[in-house]
């Protein structure tokens, strides 16, 4: 019988001290393949090795007892992506980017103002419309070995500019992923120029949903994502 792990690596934390959202999400849905959706159950621990549990087209990780996430395959997943943001658009969006410079994500891998070695997603409303959106060049350290990023890092791409989109306009709340479904049609190159857009989609009492996309600099759709959002019951 083979035992399954994995770890999320400290360096790749979305709040403080747990793995981003995103990230994590796309380490599980590299482990069954194609699009997959993923529902966070507990904050994801850094540095620690979870239990990978399989069934049939789907997955579980766990830290010992405490089910972490859970992930199964969604081969039906599609959406529908706006007219895609160009690269000078997002420059421009980005200029307005609302994510903190201190608390609880101010450090985060992907959209951390607060370090120097995040990814650079920062996405800022579009001047005209319904639409958040950040430039996004790849680091070298994101891609295998022929300069193709590694699918959990446009997962961890897709992620966070959904918050944004979710509250265009309005104050941004404490809110936590829940869920995210996603799929990757094609590889992002490192070292070209693309661009991450996310829009607003549904609200529902605490729940708000958002959909993503990451383009090339010339529009094309390479990755597609749905991410629900759940802002905490007040005390």
């Amino acid at each position: 019988m083979t035992v399954e792990s994995v770890s999320i690596p400290g360096r790749f934390n979305g709040p403080l001290e747990s793995g981003q959202g995103g990230y994590s999400a796309g380490i599980a849905a590299g482990l069954l393949g194609g699009a997959v959706e993923v529902t966070l159950r507990s904050p994801v621990p850094l540095d620690t090795e979870l239990a990978v549990s399989r069934t049939d087209g789907a997955i579980e990780l766990l830290d010992r007892d405490t089910l972490i996430l859970e992930a199964r395959s969604m081969p039906e997943f599609h959406a529908d992506v706006p007219p895609p943001v160009t690269p000078e658009e997002a420059r421009r969006a980005s200029a307005g980017y609302r994510g903190e410079h201190d608390g609880q994500f101010s450090r985060c891998f992907v959209c951390g103002p607060a370090r120097d070695d995040a990814l650079g997603v920062f996405a800022g409303d579009v001047d005209g419309r319904e639409v958040v959106a950040s430039p996004w060049t790849p680091p070298a350290w994101s891609a295998d070995g022929d300069g193709d990023v590694l699918p959990e890092f446009v997962w961890a791409a897709l992620d966070c500019p959904t918050f944004f989109a979710a509250y265009i306009g309005q104050d941004l709340p404490a809110s936590v992923l829940g869920r995210l479904t996603a799929r990757v049609d094609a590889p992002a190159r490192a070292g070209d120029e693309h661009v991450v857009m996310a829009w607003p989609l549904e609200v529902d009492g605490r729940k708000r949903t958002a959909g993503a996309a990451l383009v090339t600099g010339t529009g094309e759709p390479l990755a597609v994502a749905r991410a629900l959002m759940i802002e905490p019951r007040e005390s």
